[in-house]
């Protein structure tokens, strides 16, 4: 059996017994060239895929092993990207029909392995098609925009057929933002006490309130608005005016049910986790797929907790539905189980056949876990288990009271929400549709009554201002692809990570800024590719995938139509579009050097100032997020390389102290927030390489020691949490591509394996794939 990773195969190897050796792909086998196209549209789009470099040894190791075997089964993940992979290594591997099967499941238990291997199949051609179609449209975008980007704006772009939509959305909103007038408004609130009359029955149950607050809402009947001070102090002074006569004018009592959320999907797991756990999209997916393809569970061994986390099915199965509804009835009590199983509507063209992320028991219960599992994962697996058990439990019940407020010609309203029934938030704790924050709770009401007299006990006016349109998080901005139909369950975690890669959005504060690289690239695709960058269109193209596997539309009449058009948009944009550098937007701002103008420049850090007269006078300034120019702070202190003077700059990381010779000199030096020099401290050791003293530096993956010696010499080491430097660890094995000595290094994803001739040499292999080799050669892992 081959599944994708090792993880996966630890968890089912337990399962299957002797007769079975369950080995890892460790992802995907084989791709398009990485350094030529790789397509022949002019016949049938015909892709040349290449075994990936770093998956050679490995597939040498399954060849050997297929041989060996009577038959071969592909367990790969269920979606379009493991029907590929299945596909690809069916190919690769040269397995014929007679001696591959296809087996799927949406979960890693021995139940799910035994029903999958009841019913072993065959690959889904159409799945692939899907995804081939997906792989080239998405090359032709990439491999034909990007070098129009290295030309017109700056080397190293990249665009993506998702991407740059994802792109768009968040800086057509920092454009909106930058764009947006606060406008201002006033509001009055008082505070109200009944007179005598109420009759209890009347009250909110529950309701311990003697007093309400009710807002001011309207004039003679029509809504008020109060623009400013002068109009709310008129509204005010009438209202505290004692004459002014209060009564209750109306009220209302309903009984509100609030029903259930559905389990998770992709998106709705990502939105809550983001919002609750504070975990990006990119965190969320890992840890999911560790909790997905297996835990060591004390006793019980290797199993998955829960089911296949890439999905936008909301449909479960009956007996987990059965398994859930026999657990709520034991442990919560009848009151909180339906009549009948609740269901749930999938959105139109989700893949009905797979399931909602749920546990795989519903009596593994986060408690029962916790020993097992890391602080992430359970926070993760507690928030699954509890979203699964409470959308199958009965509604909360809550008791609403309107009330209008009449006081002379004003009116006021008030509402306020008792809860009668808890039902799913005894196991949910809160109610939140999946990606929102919670809304404020209404207050209570005290017993009220039509016609009811009131003391008025305070009149409280407030300025206010109209707040700009809210910046996307990865929260909402999953929400906004999925609601747009932009992307996939599978694609929402690499969109995220591409743009902030590209450092065409930022994060702060956990909210997307554009860059001003974000912004410009993103104007000069949407004035010359519209129809790339539309949300509709990307939409419709998902659309069409969607139409591909389920055998509707044939795959190459798909990028047919896409690639015609796409050639003469490109054409067109290769000649029209003006590159950043042809046409530089002026300033306004002399040049302090030379007197010539300084007009906007750009380079992969964002906009600056500098000097038209370059490359004879090389001033530049920064600016800020507004595009005005930042003084330069003198540090009164002169550069110990060259004599020039200190000075205070800002980059990615905030300021920092750099010589006003850049370029020719580029001694720089960290500073605390007060904008001192901070010294760095000796790491007591001396450099291997130059022999030189090393000392600690921070940089934006935190602190680590290096070599004095730069840029000469860049020998650096990784500290960890204690100060003490990672040692690295010697391997047996030499760099293929240089030659050079491998060694085991420590990075911000844990170990890898890289070559000493960093950094002329930057060939590095996952731990997975040293593994596998150490494996193949008998060297064990």
């Amino acid at each position: 059996m081959i599944v994708e990773s090792p993880a996966k195969a630890k968890t089912i190897n337990k399962f299957l017994g002797e007769g079975f050796v369950v080995e890892a792909s460790l992802g995907h086998v084989r791709d398009l060239p990485a350094k030529r196209l790789g397509i022949d549209p002019e016949n049938g789009f015909t892709a040349e895929y290449v075994v990936i470099p770093e998956r050679e040894k490995n597939i040498r190791r399954l060849r050997k092993l297929s041989r060996e075997a009577e038959m071969v089964y592909l367990a790969l993940d269920l979606d379009r990207e493991g029907e590929a992979i299945a596909w690809h290594l069916q190919e690769v591997l040269g397995l014929g029909v007679e001696k591959s099967r296809r087996v799927t499941f949406n979960e890693i238990t021995p139940g799910a392995i035994r029903r999958a291997f009841a019913s072993p199949g065959s690959i889904d051609q159409n799945k692939v098609n899907a995804q081939q179609a997906r792989r080239i449209l998405d090359r032709i975008v990439g491999y034909k925009l990007s070098p129009l980007l290295w030309k017109k704006v700056m080397m190293g772009l990249s665009a993506g057929r998702v991407q740059s939509v994802a792109v768009r959305l968040i800086a057509e909103r920092e454009r909106e933002i930058r764009a947006f007038v606060p406008e201002e408004f006033w509001k009055v609130v008082a505070r109200l006490r009944p007179l005598a009359g109420a009759s209890e029955t009347l009250a909110s149950p529950g309701t311990s309130a003697t007093s309400f607050e009710a807002e001011l809402r309207r004039w003679d009947g029509k809504p008020l608005k109060l623009a400013d001070q002068a109009s709310a102090t008129r509204a005010v002074e009438e209202l505290r005016d004692p004459a002014t006569p209060w009564r209750v004018a109306g009220v209302d009592h309903k009984d509100k049910h609030d029903h259930a959320p559905p389990p998770f999907i992709t998106s709705t797991l990502q939105q809550l986790a983001s919002n609750r756990l504070r975990f990006g999209t990119d965190r969320t997916m890992r840890v999911a797929q560790q909790l997905y393809e297996g835990i060591e569970v004390g006793p019980e061994g290797a199993v998955g907790l829960i089911t296949y986390m890439r999905t936008d099915s909301l449909n479960v199965s009956r007996d987990a539905v059965e398994e859930l509804r026999g657990y709520i009835l034991r442990e919560l009590g009848k009151p909180y189980l339906p009549e009948k199983p609740r269901g749930f509507r999938s959105r139109k063209g989700a893949q009905e056949a797979h399931e909602a992320i749920r546990p795989t028991s519903v009596e593994r219960t986060p408690e029962r876990m916790k020993p097992y599992l890391s602080g992430e994962q359970l926070r993760l697996y507690d928030l699954i288990w509890r979203r699964f058990v409470a959308s199958q439990m009965e509604s909360a019940l809550y008791a609403v009271t309107t009330v209008e407020v009449e006081a002379g010609r004003y009116g006021l309203g008030a509402s306020g929400r008792v809860l009668r029934f808890d039902g799913y938030l005894r196991v949910a704790g809160r109610r939140d549709d999946a990606g929102d924050a919670d809304a404020p709770a209404a207050a209570d009401l005290p017993p009220l009554e039509e016609g009811q007299a009131l003391d008025c006990l305070e009149v409280t006016p407030s300025q206010h201002f109209t707040q700009p349109p809210a910046r996307y998080t990865e929260a909402t901005l999953v929400k906004t692809l999925e609601k747009e139909g932009i992307g996939r369950p599978s694609t929402y975690a690499s969109i995220i990570k591409t743009i902030k890669d590209r450092r065409y959005v930022e994060l702060r504060d956990r909210k997307f800024h554009a860059t001003d690289l974000g912004i410009i690239v993103s104007d000069k695709l949407t004035e010359h590719f519209p129809r790339l960058m539309d949300t509709e269109f990307t939409s419709r193209m998902e659309e069409k995938l969607d139409s591909i596997e389920g055998a509707r539309v044939e795959w190459r009449s798909v990028l047919e139509e896409f690639h015609g058009q796409f050639a003469v948009e490109l054409e067109k944009a290769s000649r029209e579009m003006k590159g950043v550098h042809e046409d530089p937007q002026p300033s306004g701002v002399a040049c302090a050097k030379c007197g010539r103008a300084m007009v906007y420049k750009l380079n992969r850090w964002g906009r600056f100032l500098g000097c038209s007269g370059y490359p004879e006078c090389r001033n530049a300034l920064p600016v800020d997020s507004e595009g005005r120019p930042q003084e330069v702070e003198g540090t009164g202190q002169a550069c110990e390389l060259c004599g020039e003077e200190l000075i205070i700059r800002h980059g990615r990381n905030g300021r920092f102290v750099a010589c006003s010779g850049y370029p020719e000199c580029r001694n720089t030096k960290s500073v605390d927030e007060q904008g001192n020099v901070i010294t760095p401290r000796e790491a007591g050791v001396a450099c291997e390489k130059c022999g030189k003293p090393m000392v600690v530096r921070s940089g934006r993956r935190g602190r680590f020691v290096a070599c004095t010696g730069y840029p000469g010499c860049r020998n650096t080491k990784p500290l960890d949490k204690e100060g003490n430097i990672v040692q690295t660890e010697a391997i047996a094995r030499k760099c293929e591509k240089c030659g050079s000595a491998m060694v085991v290094r420590m990075g911000r994803r844990g170990k890898f394996v890289a070559c000493t001739g960093f950094p002329r040499c930057r060939h590095t292999v996952s731990m997975e794939a040293y593994a596998a080799e150490q494996q193949e050669e008998g060297t064990g892992t």
